[in-house]
């Protein structure tokens, strides 16, 4: 199988590309396993002063790949080498988000996005939980828009995403509202970087350290249920679950 995921070096930055549009990007585990494989390339990278995390096709990520999923410890794993590792992840963002994918995206250090991007916590609506994801995403979003599109899984648009802490910026060309960031992370002394990283993501990795494993096994035992075989059934199948017949 090629590879799932694409690294690319420019001065300073090493871009890592996911690149499966058959799915959408989705976690598989053949993704997750290529991305954390490349992460730790980057990070073993003296040269590497930042890392660029973007995407093919239309989607950044649609989350859970329901065919061919990742193990939830391994997603766990994923976000905790993101979170940890001792140069900042810069997610750049052109297409749309879905479920866990947000996790993904909401781990990055900065994350900036298209306007034409939008978002949802889809679990509900398929019958699973939104788990291991809340453990980035709950310390940096607002908390009462965290609770509406967990809950609702509502759609809602790049600006609105700025607005409750999921992106950092949006803007209509996103590598000119990248730009400032970008340059800013490379004039930084390599170990001032490493450390100011570790000081704004300490909320993440204490909340990934503390409560990651009672999520990931809250994570498999909601997608082990009969709840879940309907709502992902239902989906496949193009069809309403059977809670709304």
């Amino acid at each position: 199988m090629p590879p799932l995921v694409h690294a690319a070096r420019a001065p300073g930055l090493t871009t890592l590309t996911l690149d499966s549009p058959a799915n959408r990007n989705a976690l598989s585990a053949a993704l997750v396993q290529d991305l954390r494989t490349a992460l730790a390339a980057a990070a073993a990278d003296p040269a590497t002063r930042a890392v660029v995390l973007t995407h093919t096709g239309t989607t950044f990520c649609a989350g859970a790949d329901l065919k061919s999923p990742c193990d939830p410890a391994d997603f766990l794993a994923l976000l905790s080498e993101i979170a940890e590792l001792p140069r900042p992840v810069v997610a750049r963002v052109t297409g749309h988000v879905r479920a866990g994918g947000l996790g993904l995206l909401g781990v990055c250090d900065v994350a900036a996005a298209g306007q034409a991007s939008t978002y949802a916590f889809t679990e509900t609506h398929l019958g699973v939980v939104p788990a291991v994801i809340s453990a980035p995403l709950l310390p940096r979003l607002d908390p009462r828009a965290a609770a509406r599109y967990f809950l609702t899984a509502e759609v809602f648009d790049a600006a609105e995403a700025t607005r409750i802490g999921l992106l950092t910026l949006h803007g209509t060309d996103v590598d000119k509202v990248l730009a400032p960031v970008l340059e800013g992370l490379l004039k930084a002394g390599p170990e001032a970087l490493a450390a100011t990283k570790r000081l704004v993501t300490a909320p993440v990795r204490e909340a990934l350290a503390r409560d990651g494993a009672a999520l990931t096994e809250l994570s498999a035992r909601h997608f082990a249920s009969a709840e879940a075989r309907e709502g992902i059934g239902a989906r496949f199948e193009r069809r309403d679950p059977s809670w709304l017949r």
